[in-house]
């Protein structure tokens, strides 16, 4: 029978492709990053995959992130991933937690189950959250900076949160970490400065909703950020090949 993971197990050898197929991986936040670290983790043949979002896929998702297409519009996102992993490997393990993850259910979630954790939530609040309770587990996580409103996808790079410098969103996280006595963070981030997007209400989703109902909004924002297809995808790719790293000791 053939092999679908002979390609990379001539890369990595046979004990650490072992070591991928007897993980699991627990990422929160399935849209443009987590998605491609989603699809990227299951192609290299993570055994189990836990996946905690609780958005639809909605039209406006169709351009940037993996599991979006006219067929999943008004799917939640965890189980439209689920259903590419089953593609991709029906052997694959994938347990889906339609939920916002917060403080209020952080316990809910086994951190000591996991041997590794993906944050790639846009939520600083939820960020925080999440980051301080696989630190207090002792479980490893990579946490995924600001991936909007950027157009440059050779900036991005894997630091530690006390070195990150430009991104906002990499200052706001280090600031509230400091504040919980967290120093040091595994992050993926970019030196580009944020562009403004367009003040164009023709085209803006405050006054043109394309979300499918029962949906968070988008609009509760201060501002709407604009992505691309080749941004947030190569954060998401970046992340899933720093996890498989991590796992297999590989360098």
């Amino acid at each position: 029978m053939e092999n679908q993971y002979i390609r990379t197990e001539m890369l990595i050898g046979e004990e650490a492709l072992a070591r991928l197929r007897s993980a699991t991986v627990a990422v929160f936040g399935v849209g443009g990053v987590g998605g491609y670290a989603v699809e990227a983790l299951a192609r290299v043949g993570v055994g189990k995959l836990v996946l905690v979002d609780s958005d639809r896929v909605s039209v406006s998702n169709i351009n940037r992130q993996i599991i979006a297409t006219h067929s999943t519009v008004g799917q939640y996102k965890t189980e439209a991933a689920r259903d590419r992993i089953r593609d991709i490997d029906s052997s694959i393990e994938v347990e889906c937690h339609n939920v916002f993850f917060c403080e209020e259910n952080k316990d809910d979630f086994d951190f000591h189950s996991y041997d590794y954790v993906v944050d790639a939530i846009d939520s600083l609040g939820a960020k925080i959250e999440l980051i301080s309770a696989a630190i207090a587990s002792a479980t490893p996580i990579i946490s995924a900076m600001g991936a909007g409103n950027k157009l440059d996808p050779t900036r991005f790079e894997v630091s530690d949160i006390s070195k990150t410098e430009v991104c906002p969103l990499a200052r706001a996280v280090r600031v509230a970490l400091r504040k919980r006595g967290i120093n040091h963070l595994k992050v993926v981030y970019s030196k580009e400065k944020p562009i403004r997007p367009l003040e164009d209400m023709s085209i803006s989703c405050r006054k043109h909703c394309v979300c499918p109902p029962g949906t968070r909004k988008c609009t509760v924002r201060r501002d709407i950020p604009g992505s691309t297809a080749f941004v947030p995808s190569v954060a998401g790719l970046i992340i899933a090949g720093e996890v498989i790293k991590d796992l297999t000791d590989f360098e």
